[in-house]
């Protein structure tokens, strides 16, 4: 199942590519395996994948100990400063981090294991009370905020959009975090880049695609409906 489903989103990102004509290589699709065993993600790791996302900090340690070492891991869900020491050394990517308070927590444990962590600004575009992230009028100030910190580097934004029927409604939410991702990196911030954003779920990555999203987080649609109450490994 895991093979075909992946060849399907595969080609559905490529198909997305060709009507905005971009480059396939230039996204990335991230299996997201929150709650999935490790028998899965290895099937998904044979058969090519080598981006995996997570929600929560104990999975991803405990996936990262078993699991090849030339996985990039992504961590996708919201972070607790309290957490934050256990994974600075192991994430590829940080995508939600959405307070200077969160950044600050990263820069103290990122200079403590002398690595530099790279994160994303995560932006709550549709302004959803059920979802972290700063405010599209907030981001700037954020990102300026954060960049002049050690051990961090800001490598673009992240979005969670609303669930949705129809995809094409969430298409609002992606042009505008593309936009505030252009205005940004036109003021030239030192330690900031916009070269990711991270949008798009299995129900609206195609959409997210087509309007600039650089990594895709698709869950479900490689994996099938998650199961909260298996045990992981």
């Amino acid at each position: 199942m895991i093979k075909e489903n992946l060849k399907q989103v595969e080609e559905k990102i490529e198909a997305s590519c060709e009507k905005a004509e971009r480059n396939k290589k230039d996204v990335t699709l991230i299996a997201v395996s929150k709650t999935k065993p490790i028998p899965m993600l290895e099937e998904a790791y044979e058969y090519g994948c080598r981006h995996f996302g997570e929600n929560k900090v104990q999975e991803l340690v405990d996936k990262y100990e078993v699991m090849p070492k030339d996985i990039k891991w992504h961590m996708i869900g919201h972070l607790q400063r309290n957490k934050v020491k256990y994974i600075v050394d192991k994430v590829y990517l940080i995508h939600s981090v959405d307070s200077v308070r969160l950044a600050e927590e990263i820069s103290k444990e990122a200079v403590k294991k002398n690595v530099t962590v790279n994160i994303l600004v995560e932006v709550n575009v549709a302004e959803e009370e059920s979802k972290f992230g700063t405010t599209l009028q907030n981001a700037e100030e954020l990102v300026r905020a954060i960049s002049i910190l050690p051990g961090i580097s800001i490598k673009g934004l992240m979005t969670i959009a609303p669930y949705v029927e129809n995809p094409e409604d969430n298409r609002q939410y992606f042009v505008k975090l593309r936009q505030l991702s252009v205005d940004i990196m036109h003021k030239n911030i030192d330690n900031v880049s916009m070269d990711v954003l991270s949008m798009g779920m299995t129900g609206d990555y195609q959409v997210a695609v087509e309007e600039g999203a650089t990594y895709v987080r698709v869950g479900t649609g490689i994996f099938g409906e998650r199961n909260y109450g298996a045990a992981v490994l």
